[in-house]
């Protein structure tokens, strides 16, 4: 890392550094409150057709399931989540939902814009090498995360819904969902999935300051297959093995991808310790 400097030159104190940091919170919060204003506004389609969407048994994702699942010869693939029926039990329940479903969409939509904003914060501070081996880094970080909540929207997310909503102990208990508790379920898985697919990011990070190595990811690929297979079934029908291979398989690529740079990062690291 190298010291950052003004426009003329000077080095920058540790307050001017701090200053600059609170210019681009600043800017990052802006435009969250921006796109949140717009989510809020138009709360018709940020329900209806995101939200709301995944409980309709016409969801895109349950109609390709069901084709996937009748080219194959079975039903089991034809899921249904139209059972579940949402209700309100507090006064400022809908608001509450409303409020906090447009600051997610808020924080979703802008996380390129503020991972482009901490990139022009740190870039200065880089070397040339640095700066070169890092190229992209916006791009590859906005779009893994970005990724990880498509795939959470499309996919994690309708297979939760169908599972728990439809789930009973018993035909004499009936499922009613509070709103705020499918939204809050919504929300936190897709915000889960968009971090988790920023593995690769911590991965390589890791292995550049030399904490991680690809031997310990290796030899630790079985209880990572296992900590996959589990959250697979937490979040799928149990019962539907297939389901579970659907989300599992996208992580475990997602992981052998990590290991993969993390034996690129390493010799690239081994090899300029060596040159030392």
């Amino acid at each position: 890392m190298r010291k950052k400097f003004d426009e003329e030159g000077r080095e920058m104190t540790f307050w001017e550094h701090l200053d600059e940091l609170r210019s681009v919170l600043i800017r990052g919060i802006i435009a969250i409150v921006v796109i949140m204003i717009v989510a809020f506004s138009f709360k018709h389609i940020l329900f209806d057709y995101i939200i709301l969407a995944p409980k309709n048994s016409d969801f895109i994702t349950y109609r390709l399931l069901c084709k996937f699942g009748k080219f194959l010869g079975t039903d089991s693939f034809c899921l249904d989540a139209s059972s579940l029926h949402l209700i309100n039990i507090n006064l400022a329940g809908q608001f509450m939902a409303h409020m906090t479903t447009s600051i997610i969409a808020g924080v979703i939509v802008a996380s390129p814009y503020i991972v482009w904003e901490l990139w022009r914060f740190i870039a200065p501070g880089l070397t040339p090498e640095e700066r070169r081996n890092t190229r992209g880094a916006v791009f590859v970080i906005s779009g893994l995360f970005l990724t990880g909540v498509l795939f959470s929207y499309f996919l994690a997310v309708p297979l939760m819904v169908n599972f728990l909503g439809n789930y009973q102990v018993s035909e004499s208990v009936t499922n009613q969902i509070a709103l705020t508790s499918y939204t809050s379920a919504v929300v936190t898985m897709t915000l889960l999935m968009g971090l988790i697919f920023e593995f690769p990011v911590i991965v390589l990070f890791l292995t550049k300051i030399g904490i991680l190595t690809p031997k310990f990811m290796s030899k630790h690929r079985k209880h990572t297959i296992i900590g996959i297979l589990v959250v697979a079934g937490l979040i799928t029908p149990s019962p539907d093995i297939f389901s579970q291979l659907v989300v599992a398989l996208p992580l475990y690529a997602l992981y052998e991808i990590s290991v993969q740079l993390s034996k690129k990062i390493y010799k690239a690291r081994e090899k300029a310790l060596d040159s030392e």
